[in-house]
């Protein structure tokens, strides 16, 4: 069982809105792998968060860990696609998954769980943070999943969090700004990748680090070495979701027990998928990726 934490929202575009959240994405994401994946979550009790039920449902994702408040609306982040690249957020503060609650029985789920995924985002309220760093306390294989929104975090809390975490995931620009954190110029660390990743992850005692490129693909470093993954020319409808399946192939590939390399490569060409749809959570599956022409 993986199970996944945080926020759950609907993601509101020029011209639609869609089922959204991080935490979401890569559960769904790991789900279309067949990988028995949930979610610890919070929705209101209005017409959007039984919307979100439903689309949970629908995805084959557990609703009975997503609780149903009934004081804050289910959230909502309006995002900006106007740099198909890089797609910018506000995300409003504060709704109902601010509030995740401590509920009977979350501390044996994750620690029965084989892998437990958070973020950084669902920490900016006091009550969902001290929701996770309870069940941070009992989880056995943490991955943090970065995934900076300004100005909803803050260093302390990253660091907090960095610190709790066996496996890091963050993209480039989010490397460049931790690095300057410790006195590190981004010229430099931009330069020598390796240099950079290294440093973070003996400051945190990471297990693994993952860093993504964008279109330049990925680089990951362990115990084994350092391993870089050039990207995968594709024609970018959105990029929204594309780091989080990303992760999702990342993570599927992880508990099989595959090379760095290919582990790499497939998280790769699952996030390439992904940016070739509109949308954070399309349908897939291992062969979908596998046939993929750039592979």
């Amino acid at each position: 069982m993986i199970t996944c934490f945080g926020e759950i929202l609907w993601d509101v575009l020029p011209t639609s809105r869609q089922p959204g959240g991080a935490p979401m994405n890569v559960a769904a994401d790991l789900r279309n792998f067949g990988l028995n994946a949930q979610l610890i979550s919070r929705v209101g009790s209005d017409d959007l968060g039984r919307e979100l039920i439903d689309f949970l449902a629908q995805k084959g994702i557990p609703t009975a860990l997503v609780q149903v408040g009934q004081t804050h609306l289910t959230g909502v982040a309006k995002a900006n696609i106007s740099d198909s690249n890089e797609v910018t957020y506000k995300i409003l503060q504060p709704v109902a998954w601010d509030y995740i609650m401590p509920e009977p029985g979350l501390i044996n789920v994750v620690k029965q769980s084989e892998v437990f995924v958070y973020g950084s985002l669902a920490a900016r309220s006091q009550q969902t943070y001290e929701t996770l760093l309870a069940l941070l306390e009992v989880a056995p294989h943490k991955v943090f999943d970065v995934n900076l929104r300004a100005p909803h975090y803050n260093q302390k809390l990253v660091e907090e969090l960095l610190h709790r975490a066996d496996i890091a995931k963050l993209n480039e620009h989010e490397l460049v700004e931790l690095s300057g954190w410790y006195g590190h110029e981004p010229e430099r660390w931009t330069a020598d990748l390796k240099g950079a990743m290294q440093q973070l992850r003996e400051r945190y005692n990471l297990e693994t680090l993952c860093v993504t490129l964008g279109p330049d693909g990925a680089a990951m470093l362990d115990a084994s070495g350092f391993t870089k993954q050039a990207g995968f020319p594709v024609e970018v409808a959105d990029t929204i979701g594309s780091g989080d399946a990303f992760l999702a192939g990342f993570l599927y590939k992880t508990l099989q027990g595959e090379s760095p390399k290919k582990t790499l490569e497939f998280a790769c060409a699952t996030g390439a998928y992904v940016a070739t749809k509109q949308g954070a959570t399309p349908n897939f599956t291992e062969e979908t990726i596998l046939e993929q022409s750039f592979l």
